[in-house]
């Protein structure tokens, strides 16, 4: 099977997601066959829900489609790599694959930080591939920023 990045569609919510005044961060949930179930961007503030993250409101949608609270059969794509919150429910999903764009040595909790993956309490601990459309995702992240600053 040929490898088909999904990461047009996150940098699309992304982007929504700073047209609603978000933090701009999307997430895409693929299935194994390549169909995406579920697309989400940042909604904290929208929601006044400090876990209303892209991966975690993907993961809501992608396991409501499913009936089912684990995917293993799933992808993630997202625009920022996943903080300490978002790393831990991915593993708890058992997500198969985590795609991500802008790394995050602030909050990012896969490859900075808590590094929740590397942990002996993981529950499960997914394929990670980083650097998917990283200035693009940065840009965003930094364009939004620099407005908020304005």
């Amino acid at each position: 099977m040929e490898f088909k990045s999904h990461m047009d569609k996150a940098l699309a919510e992304a982007r929504a997601a700073a047209e609603r005044g978000e933090v701009p961060v999307g997430a895409v949930i693929v299935s194994t066959d390549g169909q995406v179930v579920a697309a989400a961007g940042n909604r904290t503030r929208e929601l006044n829900d400090p876990t209303a993250h892209a991966e975690i409101l993907a993961l809501r949608a992608a396991c409501a489609e499913a009936g089912s609270e684990r995917l293993p059969g799933h992808d993630l794509y997202v625009t920022l790599e996943p903080c300490a919150m978002c790393a831990a429910a991915l593993a708890a999903a058992r997500i198969r694959r985590i795609y991500y764009g802008a790394s995050d040595p602030k909050s990012g909790g896969v490859a900075h930080g808590a590094r929740v993956f590397l942990h002996p309490q993981a529950h499960h601990q997914p394929e990670i591939y980083d650097g998917i459309a990283a200035e693009e995702s940065a840009e965003l992240l930094r364009s939004f920023f620099a407005a908020q600053r304005a």
